[in-house]
C-alpha cells in the first residue's frame, strides 16, 4: 500500500517527469520544463511505494485564501485501475493547507465521472448575491 507524501523536494521533479512519461499525453514533457513547473507549484500530494518509487501525484496552485486549482493528476500506468486515483484525490481534498478552500480542476470529458465520484461537480455557473446564476466559461490565451 503506497504512503501519502504531502511535500516533495526539488529532486522529485525528475521522478515526476518519469511518472508523466507513463501517460501518453504528457510523455513528451521535458525535465527542464517539469522542474520549472514543479518549482512554481504551491502544494503537491503524492503516493510512494515502500521502495520509494513515486506512483501517483497531483499538483495544486492556490492563493490559500479563496481558490485552489488541481493540475496534473496522474497514476503510474502499471497501477491504474487499483483505486489509487480515488485515494489520491481523497488525499488532495483533505490536504490541511487546502482546508476551507474551493478546489477546481479541468478534466477531459471521459474523466468527468471519475472526478464526480471523488466529490467534484460540474459547474455551469455561479450564484451572485442577487440570486441570478452567471455562466462561467473556460478561456485560454494560447501561445
Amino acid at each position: 500500500m503506497p504512503t501519502v507524501e504531502r511535500s516533495l523536494g526539488p529532486k522529485a521533479a525528475d521522478e515526476l517527469c518519469s511518472l508523466y512519461g507513463t501517460y501518453e499525453w504528457w510523455a513528451d514533457r521535458d525535465k527542464r520544463a517539469v522542474r520549472q513547473a514543479f518549482a512554481a507549484t504551491d502544494e503537491v500530494v503524492a503516493f510512494r511505494e515502500d521502495d520509494g518509487d513515486l506512483v501517483a501525484a497531483a499538483r495544486i496552485l492556490t492563493d490559500y485564501t479563496y481558490y485552489a486549482m488541481v493540475f496534473d493528476v496522474i497514476v503510474h500506468a502499471e497501477r491504474r485501475g487499483e483505486g489509487l486515483g480515488e485515494e489520491l484525490m481523497a488525499a488532495v481534498v483533505t490536504h490541511p493547507p487546502l482546508s476551507g478552500l474551493d478546489l477546481s480542476l479541468l478534466a477531459r470529458e471521459g474523466l468527468i465521472p471519475f472526478y464526480e465520484a471523488c466529490g467534484f461537480e460540474p459547474q455551469g455557473g455561479i450564484d451572485h448575491p442577487d440570486g441570478e446564476p452567471e455562466k462561467l466559461r473556460f478561456l485560454a490565451y494560447r501561445r
